[in-house]
């Protein structure tokens, strides 16, 4: 009987997640304003979350070192056009000791239009914090690929 219970503790204790840490809980929530305001088209809100020398290296669509042009792709390019959703399981967020945080995780695009979430990518932002403001200074935006087919979860999602 001792031994049951101990593999069910166990088993609790490893299907709990554990609460997130401080950095991981505010990075998170400026995530998602960032990219609320990126799929709302609100390009002011948006931009500020950006250093004015914002270094954006895209795979497949080059690389731009300021604020003005990463903006002007996103207003080209996702205005009207492409949603992004973030996959909850791949968030991950490391601390820069005296500079800032490191967010990392993969996220999907899907078309206004349609609905469909047919694209999918790995990300990487670099967050300063000066004077106590968070700005994001470098994304890498890499790996674009095809979604997994309509109604089928990634490994990634489970």
């Amino acid at each position: 009987m001792m031994i049951a219970i101990a593999v069910a503790a166990a088993l609790l204790a490893t299907s709990v997640p554990p609460p997130a840490d401080p950095l991981t809980t505010e990075i998170g929530a400026l995530d998602a304003k960032v990219f609320n305001a990126y799929n709302r088209c609100d390009l002011p809100t948006f931009s500020g979350y950006f250093d004015p020398k914002v270094a954006f290296y895209h795979d497949t669509g080059g690389a731009t070192f300021e604020r003005e042009a990463m903006v002007d792709g996103v207003r080209k390019y996702i205005c009207g056009k492409v949603k992004r959703e973030l996959i909850p399981a791949t968030f991950r967020v490391y601390l820069i000791k005296n500079y800032g945080a490191i967010e990392e995780g993969e996220h999907r695009f899907c078309e206004l239009a349609t609905g469909r979430c047919e694209g999918i990518a790995k990300f990487v932002m670099v967050w300063a914090k000066q004077d106590g403001t968070w700005r994001i200074t470098s994304v890498l935006s890499y790996g674009h690929r095809a979604a997994t087919p309509a109604g089928q979860r990634s490994a990634t999602d489970r």
